[in-house]
């Protein structure tokens, strides 16, 4: 066998190889983004729930804002959601796109708070300063403890006026595919009542809040940013590996047309072969008077 069918037959059998890894990332993406859709449908109800109690609080006449003056110094605050690891197409580079364009317009000081490794890489070829960097949850249970470390120093600055305003950035899958989106979640302002209170109460009675307003209102806040962070992460997470998905099907339908190719190539070398040393064969019959009587 000649040296270039042997070339063959072993990037066959790595390209083969490499197509059953390609085959069980498929498999764990697939599996994954499953998961966590199913934790973002378990919070729907809920999260329904928390912004009614707010349409309720908001409705009372002597809620007008929630501290007005403890944000109106520091500086705007970015939390992206993006990928630790590759494989995923343009899913950072579109994210930060789409966070430069939305930040664009706003006055002031910004900075970027970014949940992942590889969509932070994508910031430092831009204007935007990353100041706070957060591991990416590996698992649904990983996701709660890394809301709980955002709210924390969320607190923190607030309590010493460091931040003006935070907005949410993070993908949203849409079927087989994801778009980028955006939220304010702070201050708690005037723009917080009117964006609640375009929301319909679902009866015609009208709400009653026990037990005072602003306790009520300071609980149901916190619910409100706790659900709105772990759906985006949540979120986030399905996108990222329904990208994976999709890149993975790419490469299996690739490689699967690869294979193909140099099957083709080896059997028709392998023929020629076979052919080239039956001619040689006959000759050296006929060479030594094997085809004479």
């Amino acid at each position: 066998m000649s040296e270039t069918t042997t070339s063959l037959l072993h990037k066959i059998e790595s390209a083969s190889d490499l197509h059953a890894v390609v085959r069980t990332m498929k498999a764990v993406a697939a599996s994954s983004v499953g998961q966590y859709e199913n934790a973002v449908r378990s919070l729907d109800d809920y999260y329904h729930t928390v912004r009614l109690g707010l349409v309720a609080c908001f409705r009372d006449p002597s809620v007008r804002s929630v501290e007005p003056n403890r944000w109106e110094k520091g500086v705007r605050v970015a939390i992206v959601f993006g990928s630790d690891q590759g494989l995923v197409g343009q899913f950072n580079d579109v994210m930060v796109d789409f966070v430069l364009t939305t930040l664009a317009d706003l006055p002031g000081e910004k900075v970027v708070w970014v949940v992942g490794e590889r969509v932070a890489s994508r910031f430092e070829d831009t204007s935007l300063v990353v100041s706070e960097h957060f591991p990416l949850p590996n698992s649904i249970q990983a996701i709660s403890p890394l809301i709980g470390g955002i709210l924390t120093e969320l607190e923190t600055r607030r309590e010493r006026n460091e931040i003006a305003e935070i907005y949410l950035f993070h993908n949203r899958p849409i079927g087989s595919i994801y778009t980028p989106v955006s939220q304010r979640l702070l201050p708690l302002d005037e723009t917080w009542n009117r964006d609640f209170l375009s929301i319909p109460w679902p009866t015609n009675l009208p709400p009653e809040v026990m037990n005072g307003t602003k306790p009520t209102l300071l609980a149901l806040i916190r619910e409100y940013l706790f659900v709105s962070l772990f759906r985006a992460c949540a979120e986030s997470l399905a996108s990222e590996n329904a990208s994976r998905l999709a890149a993975m099907q790419r490469a299996e339908k690739n490689i699967d047309g690869l294979i193909e190719d140099m099957q083709h190539t080896y059997h028709r070398l392998r023929k020629g072969k076979i052919d080239e040393e039956l001619f040689d064969l006959i000759s050296g019959f006929e060479s030594i008077g094997g085809g004479t009587r």
